[in-house]
């Protein structure tokens, strides 16, 4: 009995040691995405989403430096960030910021907010720091001739959602991507416009039974928008586990992530 009391101890023990492990180990996310409306001139461009750093006294300027260097080494050609980059602090904004005005992408960096960012000093910040705010906007990505179209909407539960300052513009033949905080929004995309969506906000549910089902994902929605790749009506929604921690510092079976999109012309 003594025994089996011990080794329970030392299951918990572990379990309890790894979920403090985890938040460091970040996985790179290959995802490909394959369409006819891809042009040919952005067959193979790679683009790489970062989402819900959470700079905080357990996510501290270092450790954004490190992502950075992680994400420069996968030599992007476009990067996304999808909002939640302190966890509610502005001490944080500034050294945050002045990190990832390092990332490097010849297509650019562009950003929205998520529910956790103060909204006029993040605003204040994006730019100030070499990025494209796209919360509510839309552009086009060019490339010898070619273009996509790249656009966002402001956060589901804090802002307002302008999704027609992105896909007014578009006919059926071209690619666009959204950007959105909260997956939560997917129901509301206009599917027949938007190829792919790319979120956050849920953290993979941060602590899972083992990767299966989450207690906690702050969507509506459940496990349903959680994680992964989920296509609707022919549009893609990529949701990241992201990369910092809220309440906590801990994770389990729900690794932090650098997803790494892959166009490929059908």
């Amino acid at each position: 009995m003594l025994k089996k009391r011990y080794l329970f101890l030392g299951i918990v023990f572990l379990i309890l040691a790894y979920m403090f492990i985890e938040p460091y180990w970040i996985e790179t996310k290959q995802i490909t995405i394959e369409s006819n409306q891809i042009p040919a001139e952005f067959d193979g461009k790679k683009i790489v989403f970062l989402t819900d750093i959470h700079a905080s006294p357990s996510f501290s300027q270092e450790r954004v430096d490190s992502v950075v260097s992680q994400v420069n080494a996968l030599n992007p050609d476009l990067i996304l960030l999808g909002g939640d980059y302190i966890d509610g602090d502005n001490q944080y904004i500034s050294s945050t910021f002045e990190s990832l005005s390092k990332l490097k992408a010849p297509l650019g960096v562009y950003a929205v907010l998520g529910n956790k960012d103060p909204q006029y000093e993040t605003l204040d910040a994006i730019p100030q720091y070499g990025i494209t705010y796209i919360g509510n906007k839309g552009t086009w990505i060019e490339e010898n001739g070619s273009r996509i179209r790249l656009g966002g909407v402001g956060d589901y539960n804090n802002g307002m959602q302008i999704q027609s300052a992105t896909t007014s513009v578009v006919t059926p033949q071209d690619f666009v991507i959204l950007l959105t905080h909260n997956p939560d929004y997917f129901p509301e995309v206009n599917k027949s416009k938007v190829d792919l969506v790319f979120s956050g906000h849920t953290h993979g549910g941060q602590v899972t039974f083992f990767g299966l089902w989450a207690p906690t994902t702050h969507s509506d929605y459940g496990n349903d928008y959680r994680t992964g790749v989920i296509t609707e009506n022919n549009s893609t929604l990529i949701v990241s586990n992201g990369l910092g921690t809220t309440i906590l510092p801990v994770r389990f079976f729900a690794r932090p992530q650098i997803i790494v999109v892959e166009l490929k012309k059908k």
